[in-house]
C-alpha cells in the first residue's frame, strides 16, 4: 500500500470532543457503519454514553478526513493513559467495558492516511498503542504494511470466537463429546420441573426493556456480591443504560433470554455490527446453577448468531481460556497490542513499552485468578 501524493494533498487531521461531535456525528456514525473493521465501542452511541457518565483520563477522538468530500478516512479516540506499569503511552481507548480498540478505517485509508492518523494522535516521533487489535484483522494488516519495520505486536492472547457458516464443523455443540451434549438436553429437560422453558431474541425497543431484566438477574448474583455488577454503582448503571438505548435504536443490540416459566434463569447482551456479533454481558441466576444455564444460553446465542443474515463471526470479549465459552464457540480471535511509530527512537519505545505491558499482562491474569475464587 502505497500514498498517493493527489490523494495526500487532499487529506487534513482533526481533534476533537467526542462530547461535542455535533455536526460531525453524522460523518463518525457513517464511517463506523462502513469500516472494514466493525468496533461497537467507537461509535457514537457507546463513546458517548461512556464519557458522560464515567470517570475517565481525557479522550480526543482523532482522526483523518478529506478536505474536498468532508467524508471521514480514519478515526478513534486517543487519550494518554499507564496501560502497562509504569510507562505512560498514547493509545486508543480501551477498558474492560470495552476490550477492542481496532481504530475505524474507511476503505480508502491508505499509508498517507494511516501517517496523518499517527500524527494527529501522538505528534510525528511518537508510538501508538493499539489495544485488543484481532491480528489477522485487515485492520492490521494495512497498519503493518504501513509501518512495516514501526510496526511490532506485544501481549499476544486468544478468546473464544464463532466463524460464520452452518455446517458441523461450527456447530456451537461440535466442542463437546456427545456425553456432554446429552447431559446439557437432559438438563435442559429437568429445567422445566420450574416451569416451561423459552428462549427470547430481544432486539430494538425490547432489548432496552429487557436490559433492565439483565440489570436486575446480574446485580442478585456474584458480580453483585463484590460490587462490579453494572447496577452496582450509579455511573457504571447510567452509563449502560444510555449505550444500550442508542445502540438498539440503530439496531446494534439484542438480548438472548432463557427463562423456566417467568423466571428468567439466564440473560446474554450481544452488540451486531456489519454481520459482526459481540458478546458484552452475561448473568444467570444462581438458583438454577446446576443446570448449566451460561452455557445453554451461550449456546443458543450461537444459534441465532448462525441464523443471523450476513453473519460474519463472532467474537466473545471472554479472557483467554474462559472455562465455559470456548468449548463451545470453538472459534479463535487472537488479539494484541499493536505498537506503531516512526522515527530513530522507535524500536527503543516500543521495547520498553512492550516489556511494561507484558509484566502487566502477567499481574491481570493473576488477579483474575483470584476473583474466579469468589466465582459460584
Amino acid at each position: 500500500m502505497t500514498a498517493d501524493p493527489k490523494m495526500s494533498s487532499s487529506l487534513e487531521v482533526f481533534s476533537l470532543n467526542p462530547l461535542k461531535a455535533g455536526p460531525h456525528e453524522t460523518l463518525w456514525q457513517e464511517l463506523a457503519d462502513t469500516s472494514i473493521d466493525p468496533n461497537p465501542f467507537f461509535t457514537p452511541g457507546f463513546l458517548q454514553a461512556y464519557l458522560r457518565d464515567m470517570s475517565v483520563s481525557p479522550v480526543r477522538l482523532v482522526g483523518v478526513r478529506d478536505k474536498v468530500s468532508s467524508r471521514w478516512l480514519a478515526a478513534a479516540p486517543v487519550g494518554r493513559r499507564r496501560n502497562g506499569l509504569v510507562l505512560p503511552m498514547t493509545g486508543t481507548w480501551a477498558t474492560e467495558y470495552a476490550p477492542l480498540g481496532t481504530p475505524l478505517l474507511h476503505d480508502q485509508a491508505n499509508e498517507a492516511v494511516l501517517r496523518l492518523f499517527l500524527e494527529a494522535a501522538t505528534g510525528q516521533s511518537g508510538t501508538l498503542a493499539i489495544p485488543y487489535l484481532p491480528v489477522t484483522s485487515k485492520t492490521a494488516t494495512r497498519f503493518k504494511d504501513a509501518f512495516q519495520n514501526g510496526a511490532c505486536w506485544s501481549v499476544r492472547s486468544e478468546r473464544a470466537g464463532q466463524i460464520g457458516g452452518a455446517d458441523e464443523a461450527v456447530s456451537p455443540t461440535a466442542g463437546l463429546s456427545a456425553k456432554r451434549r446429552k447431559e446439557m438436553r437432559r438438563l435442559l429437560r429437568r429445567l422445566e420441573d420450574h416451569g416451561r422453558v423459552t428462549f427470547d431474541s430481544l432486539v430494538a425497543g425490547q432489548a432496552i426493556a429487557g436490559f433492565e431484566a439483565f440489570l436486575t438477574l446480574e446485580e442478585a448474583g456474584w458480580k453483585g456480591r463484590i460490587g462490579t455488577a453494572l447496577n452496582s454503582r450509579p455511573q457504571t448503571a447510567a452509563f449502560a443504560r444510555s449505550a444500550i438505548r442508542a445502540k438498539a435504536e440503530n439496531g446494534g443490540v439484542r438480548i438472548d433470554q432463557l427463562w423456566a416459566g417467568d423466571t428468567l434463569v439466564a440473560a446474554l447482551v450481544l452488540f451486531v455490527e456489519q454481520g459482526q456479533v459481540y458478546s458484552w454481558k452475561i448473568a444467570f441466576d444462581e438458583r438454577f446453577a446446576k443446570y448449566s444455564p451460561g452455557a445453554q444460553i451461550a449456546v443458543y446465542a450461537a444459534r441465532q448468531n448462525l441464523g443471523l443474515e450476513g453473519f460474519q463471526g463472532a467474537d466473545s470479549l471472554a479472557v483467554s481460556g474462559h472455562q465455559m465459552i470456548e468449548p463451545l464457540w470453538r472459534g479463535r480471535v487472537e488479539t494484541g497490542t499493536l505498537l506503531i511509530g516512526s522515527g530513530p527512537l522507535t524500536r527503543l519505545r516500543q521495547t520498553a513499552l512492550g516489556a511494561d505491558l507484558a509484566v502487566n499482562h502477567k499481574l491481570r491474569k493473576i488477579g483474575r485468578s483470584l476473583r474466579k475464587k469468589l466465582q459460584p
